[in-house]
């Protein structure tokens, strides 16, 4: 099949998530290795956002192809009420690099399939049914992890999103709602905040507050210093849960091996999936404490998934979980994010059109304005399609010069894979810099 076979018959007969479905030209990749995927015509492009902030180890890992062959040859699925030898391992080294005790698992097949079971514990534990979250979040897609989320693109079905749940404002210093004039100011407000949304609805009917370890997609909004602890101080006084989303923050992504890591929390349901796998294949869980585990030792645990457990899936995260400790994956995330913050400094004094720029570890993203000044965004917030022009220009010349990452609205995305090296670091912030030179010209400062 040829090329233009091959999309005629994508757009003929398949739909396209988070997009219109005339019009669009989907590339055609035929192979991937390392941080770079290559097209039908040969064309390279340089991975600068591990796909989805997902392909955590790179492209084409061959041990993790190897498990999954040898996995299918002896066996490819049981219910999730056997077991198998690869379940046990995995399990156990889940709980071993989870934060304190986190200790047991409960498998599922992604994210907000992790999310969705999250939200279903806290409420049978608790007794409780509200659930908090921020505003500027995502936290999946299906029914009640996009009512979770505060994701824009949740509103075309708002008028039948799931019920109990309640939304508050970031701490989003560079952008903060109460004006604060120090990131510490800033923690104190929206912990203020929250507080007071805590004692407007009851407090003894808030099941869980749920937050990323560290924001991802909503625009790497990094969480004000103290704040993660702030809600764990609330949790206790109010005896609420905390549920920590660590679907793209996991797994080595930000320099740990989970997000909340780098704020000293435990929190007592963290939600995982991504970079589990390296997502080779599905797989999603959540850690729960022993606590909450031992509640249901003697009634039955009210979740259940077809897929739950699936070895193949777990085969594939038994080597990724590997490859991360034997190659230094996560030392290698916290060494080249200082690398890329030391160059985008210098794009910083070069380009007058990045206003900011929010990274931990591997979990970077640009903020493109029209005037530091005033902080007016090259579109904003959930702009629609007649304001992103300008945009548009961006992300299509990045494309054009050999780079896919992720963008939105303002934003631009760079989180490679963890593997990447100072000198492909180089060539991506080479192609980025090339490519501001367009948003520069829209600056009116």
């Amino acid at each position: 099949m040829n090329k233009n076979q091959i999309i005629q018959n994508t757009l003929d007969h398949t739909l396209t998530s988070w997009s219109k479905q005339k019009g669009i030209n989907p590339p055609v990749i035929e192979k991937a290795s390392g941080v770079y995927i290559y097209d039908t015509d040969g064309k390279q492009y340089l991975d600068f956002s591990s796909q989805l902030v997902c392909v955590n180890i790179g492209h084409g890992h061959p041990k993790v192809i190897q498990a999954v062959r040898e996995q299918m040859e002896k066996v490819s699925y049981v219910y999730p009420g056997m077991t198998t030898s690869v379940r046990a391992e995995v399990g156990k080294k889940l709980s071993e690099i989870s934060p304190g005790n986190l200790n047991r698992v409960f498998f599922t097949l992604g994210g907000a399939e992790a999310v969705e079971n999250a939200i279903k514990l806290a409420r049978i534990y608790t007794g409780r049914h509200k659930i908090i979250t921020l505003y500027q979040s995502y936290h999946g897609a299906t029914y009640g992890s996009f009512s979770a989320g505060g994701d824009p693109r949740k509103l075309a079905v708002d008028s039948q999103q799931a019920p109990g749940f309640i939304h508050v404002e970031n701490p989003y210093f560079y952008r903060c709602p109460w004006k604060s004039k120090t990131p510490e100011e800033c923690t104190q407000n929206a912990l203020a905040h929250l507080e007071r949304i805590v004692q407007y609805e009851g407090p003894t009917n808030v099941a869980a507050v749920i937050l990323e370890g560290e924001s991802g997609s909503s625009g790497c909004i990094k969480l004000t210093p103290g704040y993660w602890n702030g809600v764990k101080s609330l949790s206790d006084k109010y005896g609420f849960l905390t549920i920590d989303d660590e679907v793209m923050s996991g797994f080595g992504r930000t320099g740990k091996w989970f997000g909340i890591d780098n704020h000293g929390v435990v929190p007592d349901i963290m939600c995982m999936a991504k970079g589990l796998t390296s997502a080779y294949l599905p797989l999603g869980g959540i850690m729960v404490s022993e606590e909450i585990a031992k509640s249901f030792d003697d009634k039955p645990l009210s979740l259940g998934l077809t897929y739950s457990a699936h070895p193949v899936s777990l085969a594939a995260a038994n080597a990724v979980l590997k490859i991360y400790e034997e190659e230094n994956l996560i030392e290698n995330a916290e060494q080249m994010g200082k690398y890329i913050d030391v160059k985008m400094s210098e794009l910083m004094s070069m380009h007058p059109s990045i206003g900011d720029f929010r990274n931990t570890g591997l979990l970077g993203c640009i903020e493109l304005v029209k005037n530091k000044k005033t902080k007016e965004p090259m579109a904003r917030w959930n702009a629609p399609a007649s304001e992103m022009n300008i945009m548009n220009k961006v992300t299509a010349r990045l494309f054009e010069l050999g780079m896919y990452t992720m963008s939105r609205w303002n934003y631009i995305f760079i989180a490679p894979p963890l593997c990447i090296s100072k000198e492909q670091i180089d060539e991506g912030m080479q192609i980025i810099s090339n490519t501001l030179k367009i948003a520069d010209e829209y600056v009116d400062d």
